[in-house]
């Protein structure tokens, strides 16, 4: 059954320009994921009738999914799927592929679709206002591939669910708030959404309240990035999560990983403590997927102390260059200051000049302007290829005596000292932290982007000032700048 359904899912697919499914952030679930997502479910055994909820349903890949997967459960009798769609072009086929999946069913599947906004129908209950349903429909399963949209902050939708978005928001994480307050107690839901949402401050109101609403149980990871939609062009990193409603941690959760969405045959597992993967006050999301990484994250949550906590402080490079285009200049000239870029940060160092264009700006702008001392410098952003996520350079006031201001392009970031002196010693001791190999995959389980994100840095544990500075001046020392010399004066401090 399910392979007709991904017959006329697929014709669609062709059939619709990609400008017109983009309007709606469509992205259809392949057939084998769709399978590994139903198969999720622990399904209630005592109980005849099953409510399914599919919201932004799409072509219904994901119902009939279900539908097949409840066939073989006996006890079962009634089924009752309710799937939104908005999408007038697609309505037709969903229609079409849940009375495929109906008929295929020995069950009596009862099909309801709502051409509903789904958010905007139900904020007024979600948040509990004036004129709310105090009794809306709560469902056994809730599944989804949501749309994957940016909207403005005043959207009617972003509006609608304020206490969960900041700034601009993604529809996907609104859709995965409503579906979680869809959800019966103690029943679960199972979505294919980026994994985005698991760090950063943009989230932060989200995962506050997906995380004290719900548990994950399980976490599925894709190894590549443009393998997990059928003929899409996706390049987002995505996964599938399964999440119980229900305030009480459980002891587990699992990971699991495939390379692709064709290869769930080939799965690995790995049980990891709840506590290890949902962590801190900003309730980070730390995607974890070996007994390696595992350890990773027990000998870096020793520490207690984090950059801010110590008078550090990361901080995003001043200049967009492409917006400052008057104030660039390619030569030195009287009154101009160095304008420090990423290709700046070499071996650890940072060399300057190095003739390249515009490394020189002329400006009495504040806000583009910093005072020449010393800072560990940090490239933004690096290719997915590269070994390393964490490319840093040590940057020493003193080797550019001739200035008193200078500035940074913001393709790179920079840890300054906002109540503590960066000495020597400690610009080379943050060297040693983030130049090495655990930090280095500290950040990657934490963000799968190719961005360094400075709010995540500034939330990864560190030691204490005096042991980086010891640290620091050992590196001096041996002036050893590769990751295993760092790694080997880091190794000297683990317990």
């Amino acid at each position: 059954m399910l392979e007709k359904i991904i017959e006329n899912t697929s014709n669609y697919i062709d059939s619709m320009p990609k400008k017109e499914r983009k309007k709606y952030g469509q992205f259809f679930t392949s057939i084998e994921t769709a399978r590994y997502m139903a198969e999720l479910f622990d399904i209630p055994q005592n109980q005849d009738k099953i409510s399914i909820l599919d919201a932004g349903a799409g072509s219904g890949i994901l119902s009939c999914a279900m539908i097949e997967r409840l066939e073989k459960i006996e006890t079962i009798s009634n089924i009752e799927v309710v799937c939104y769609e908005i999408d007038k072009n697609v309505l037709p086929l969903l229609q079409k592929n849940l009375e495929i999946a109906s008929e295929f069913s020995s069950k009596s599947v009862n099909i309801i679709i709502k051409e509903d906004n789904y958010i905007l129908s139900q904020y007024l209950d979600f948040n509990h206002m004036i004129n709310a349903n105090f009794n809306p429909a709560k469902y056994d399963i809730v599944i989804g591939n949501p749309p994957y949209m940016k909207i403005s902050k005043d959207a009617p939708e972003a509006k609608a669910m304020s206490g969960i978005c900041y700034g601009a928001p993604n529809m996907y994480f609104i859709f995965a708030a409503m579906g979680l307050f869809n959800i019966k107690d103690n029943r679960e839901m199972v979505y294919i959404i980026p994994r985005s949402w698991t760090s950063g401050a943009y989230f932060k109101r989200f995962r506050e309240y997906f995380l004290s609403k719900g548990k994950l149980c399980h976490i599925h990871l894709f190894g590549s990035r443009n393998k997990v939609f059928d003929k899409e062009d996706v390049l987002q990193e995505t996964i599938i999560i399964k999440v119980k409603k229900t305030v009480e941690k459980p002891e587990n959760v699992t990971i699991s990983s495939t390379n692709t969405n064709k290869d769930f045959d080939n799965c690995k597992e790995i049980k990891v403590p709840y506590d290890l993967i949902v962590s801190g006050e900003e309730k980070y999301v730390y995607l974890i997927t070996s007994e390696n990484e595992v350890g990773v994250l027990r000998k870096l949550n020793k520490y207690n102390k984090t950059l801010p906590d110590l008078g550090l402080r990361m901080k995003t490079g001043l200049t967009v260059d492409f917006r400052n285009r008057d104030i660039l200049r390619n030569e030195e000239e009287e009154g101009a200051i160095p304008l420090f870029y990423a290709q700046h940060i070499q071996q650890g160092q940072v060399r300057f000049p190095i003739k390249k264009e515009h490394e020189y700006i002329f400006t009495d702008k504040k806000g583009l302007i910093q005072e020449n001392k010393n800072y560990l410098f940090v490239k933004r952003f690096t290719a997915k290829e590269e070994p390393r996520r964490l490319q840093c350079g040590v940057y020493l006031s003193r080797k550019f005596p001739q200035y008193k201001k200078i500035s940074t392009q913001n393709k790179i970031n920079f840890i300054d000292g906002v109540l503590t002196e960066m000495s020597e010693c400690l610009v080379y001791g943050l060297y040693v932290l983030f130049n090495s190999t655990i930090y280095d995959e500290y950040y990657r389980i934490l963000n799968g982007s190719t961005q360094v994100n400075s709010t995540e840095i500034n939330n990864m544990p560190v030691p204490e000032l005096e042991i980086i500075r010891e640290m620091g001046k050992k590196l001096i020392k041996t002036q050893d700048f590769s990751e295993k010399g760092c790694d080997s004066i880091l190794e000297e401090y683990y317990e």
